[in-house]
């Protein structure tokens, strides 16, 4: 691990001005709180109990800075744990959670793979990380022992067809310049991709670019020293072997067959899922929640009218609206599109979406009776969960 330590004391990934904090919040999955209860806890968590979240490998901070901040600003009880290998790193991440007074964070420099003997976790968020490790599986493992019963995982692991072209630039800088410390080797990479041909792969990918996001984006992205990718069956296999189970990806359309062509009926979800993938293309990671194996998990649904429904993505006026002139929506994530539309009789039922009222409060307020409310809201279910926009949680209540 000493070259990745070395990386990312030079160039704490991603790079951060903890000033900037004072005037926007990084947002993004996985570890939205509604997200985590949609996935993990089936929308119908008590979070009056506090919630102890791990942060593995939580490099600069976004990950800690929305959880933390999120759940101070929903006054809802959060105990975080920090990790991360870099110092440097934890540096700007202790500096960013400073300046927004977030008081219920504790730092730790070290290793994810001793997670168990700081826990156990009601959550553990882990974005960006394993993939890196030497044994993914030691970490994949090392963080199912540090959860809770109950708990789960939100993760991102990179994925090999939407980042064609990296991996042949990472070998040949490492077979050329991976004995150099950090800065002359990034230096002289530098040079060499300024004269890749027009025609290079990497060059015709629209996928990635993290490598122009500065020099820690561009060492990241194409110098790292230890970097592996799932495909969708190697994540499932990780997962099984590792006492995990897939909850469900975070953009679940990226992964279904039937939106590209019709699914054979012998085919199972994990070769469907497959299929998809490699038909799509452009998928460059997995973001997605992971619960202990066991039984039958699934992500939360709109049959239990107690739950809350929130939307992400979109303003809950501007898409009624929408609906109710009967505009098609754009959906679209990962260079994939789509256009939904719906009936105008469900804008009333979006328009009432203020993430505190459940399916129930929402039916009663737009005087939808029991059917129709059924039927039209599996319509808006089913068009927009596939694309992440529709979550269930009681976190605001």
């Amino acid at each position: 691990m000493s070259k990745v330590k070395d990386q990312y004391e030079a160039y704490p990934y991603p790079e951060r001005d903890p000033k900037d904090e004072k005037k926007r919040l990084i947002t993004g999955s996985p570890s939205l709180p509604q997200e985590i209860d949609h996935y993990v806890f089936g929308g119908t968590r008590d979070w009056s109990r506090p919630l102890r979240v791990l942060v593995a490998g939580g490099g600069t901070g976004d990950g800690l800075i929305q959880i933390a901040t999120l759940m101070a600003q929903y006054k809802k009880p959060c105990e975080i744990t920090y990790i991360d290998l870099s110092s440097a790193s934890r540096k700007l991440a202790e500096a960013r959670a400073k300046i927004r007074g977030l008081t219920s964070v504790t730092f730790v420099t070290g290793s994810l793979l001793d997670a168990a003997e700081y826990g156990p976790f009601d959550y553990i968020d882990c974005c960006g990380v394993l993939h890196h490790l030497p044994d993914p599986d030691a970490g994949f493992a090392a963080l199912r022992a540090a959860l809770a019963p109950g708990g789960g995982m939100g993760f991102m692991v990179y994925a090999p067809y939407g980042r064609s072209g990296v991996y042949p630039l990472q070998e040949a800088f490492g077979a050329l310049f991976g004995d150099l410390p950090p800065k002359k080797r990034l230096k002289a990479a530098k040079e060499i991709f300024a004269a890749l041909p027009d025609g290079h792969p990497f060059k015709s990918n629209p996928n990635v670019n993290d490598h122009r996001n500065g020099d820690a984006g561009f060492y990241d992205l194409l110098l790292h020293s230890q970097d592996c990718a799932y495909a969708v069956p190697d994540l499932l296999a990780t997962l099984e072997r590792t006492d995990w189970q897939l909850s469900g990806f975070t953009t679940p359309a990226l992964y279904d067959l039937s939106r590209i062509t019709p699914r054979p009926d012998v085919m199972s979800d994990a070769q469907a899922m497959a299929l998809a993938e490699k038909l799509t293309g452009t998928i460059r990671v997995h973001t997605a929640y992971a619960v202990p194996a066991g039984p039958d998990h699934a992500p939360a649904n709109g049959k239990n009218r107690a739950l809350i429904p929130h939307l992400k993505g979109v303003g809950v006026a501007a898409l009624a609206q929408a609906i109710a002139r009967g505009q098609a929506i754009t959906l679209s994530s990962d260079g994939v599109s789509s256009k939904l539309t719906l009936p105008r009789e469900c804008a009333p039922l979006i328009a009432a979406i203020t993430g505190r009222r459940s399916l129930t409060e929402i039916a009663a307020t737009t005087g939808t009776d029991p059917i129709g409310m059924g039927a039209m809201w599996s319509k808006i279910e089913s068009g927009l969960m596939p694309w992440g926009m529709l979550l269930y949680s009681s976190v605001l209540r």
